[in-house]
């Protein structure tokens, strides 16, 4: 998952020699992150990093928890499939549009608690999502994201490379 601030805000701390330096409001989203898997028995957190502007993460949905479903297979062959896709206003429980709204709503509101500026937007809409299929494409989003600090001065995200 990639999670984008608002109007791609610092709103999170700053990168110092390659090293993320959270504030208040990193700590929070940091924390809320964290407790996922507290709140969604069906997560299990992968790597993750909270930069100034977004945040990156691996979520996997563990269906041994009891949350995947019963499918069939146009050959007749039954399957499991865990939750990952709901339709417009039929929130399906632990699934990953779920656990990402979860997540942005509570950074917000203690965010916006802590500024004082109820309802005022901290997330952009939506979010970026891959599904990792393979142990190298998992291997290659961990070294990513675990790199990023280190390669913020050429984020597409770092402010200062946003074009006018």
């Amino acid at each position: 998952m990639t999670i984008v601030t608002w109007q791609r805000e610092s709103l999170f701390g700053f990168v110092e020699n390659g090293e993320m330096k959270l504030n208040q409001f990193g700590m929070v989203a940091l924390q809320q992150w964290e407790k996922l898997p507290k709140r969604f028995p069906n997560v299990e957190l992968g790597a993750y990093v909270i930069m100034p502007t977004h945040m990156h993460g691996i979520i996997e949905i563990t269906p041994r928890r009891g949350t995947a479903e019963n499918q069939i297979n146009f050959d007749g062959e039954s399957f499991r499939r865990a939750p990952t896709h709901e339709q417009f206003q039929k929130p399906v429980k632990g699934s990953i549009p779920t656990i990402i709204r979860s997540y942005k709503s509570s950074v917000s509101y203690r965010i916006n608690l802590m500024r004082v500026t109820e309802g005022v937007p901290v997330w952009q809409r939506n979010y970026y999502e891959h599904i990792i299929r393979n142990e190298k494409d998992l291997q290659n989003k961990t070294d990513y994201i675990e790199s990023n600090p280190m390669l913020w001065d050429d984020d597409e995200n770092n402010p200062k490379n946003v074009k006018p």
